[in-house]
């Protein structure tokens, strides 16, 4: 059963992604092309909250990656687009504060981009990514396998700069699930 904080904060995020949707999609213009080759390079930077689950525990998630689209993938139902990326976590009780309890994941991700009917400015994609998280601040530093899968929206402002929205499903093994929610800037060529 949801508890009162639990719906409270699940507004508060819905109203923020309402805050930052609509300027971004009235003043967004279309989608990118593909390039001649059919490729495309993504550099993104993403700022998030963990959402700690069971609870609503929030933390930082911090992300930074790579990711490249490949023509011939583009027919590919799973995935057109393999990314690297780093996350930064706070695992600690300061919420957005650095602590010394924190994880540092490395991993590999295949994401799909789809294209939204009706619209060029808006499209999705879903993202699923496998790695290594070191979670800092114990006698020793506990290394542990890492899955994520997300879903998200990307706002495109012009061929070369856009702003991802999404949500994500996180499992480390010996720790509880929890989601994350991030938005953050692309910048593609």
């Amino acid at each position: 059963m949801a508890t009162n904080t639990d719906r409270r904060l699940k507004r508060a995020r819905l109203f923020v992604l309402a805050c930052l949707m609509a300027p971004a999609i009235g003043f967004a213009q279309s989608s990118p092309e593909a390039p001649a080759g059919g490729t495309s390079t993504d550099l993104f930077v993403m700022f998030g909250s963990d959402v700690i689950r069971p609870g609503a525990g929030l933390r930082a998630n911090y992300n930074i990656g790579i990711g490249h689209t490949f023509g011939f993938l583009k027919k590919n139902p799973i995935g057109d687009e393999i990314t690297f990326a780093y996350t930064y976590e706070n695992g600690g009780s300061h919420g957005f504060l650095h602590t010394d309890y924190g994880s540092h994941t490395e991993a590999l991700g295949l994401m799909k981009n789809f294209a939204l009917p009706r619209t060029k400015r808006v499209s999705a994609y879903t993202w699923i990514q496998g790695g290594i998280t070191s979670m800092t601040g114990y006698a020793r530093v506990e290394s542990r396998f890492y899955d994520g899968e997300s879903l998200g929206a990307v706002v495109h402002f012009n061929d070369h700069n856009s702003i991802w929205i999404q949500e994500t499903f996180n499992k480390i093994v010996t720790v509880p699930w929890y989601t994350t929610a991030c938005f953050g800037f692309t910048r593609s060529w």
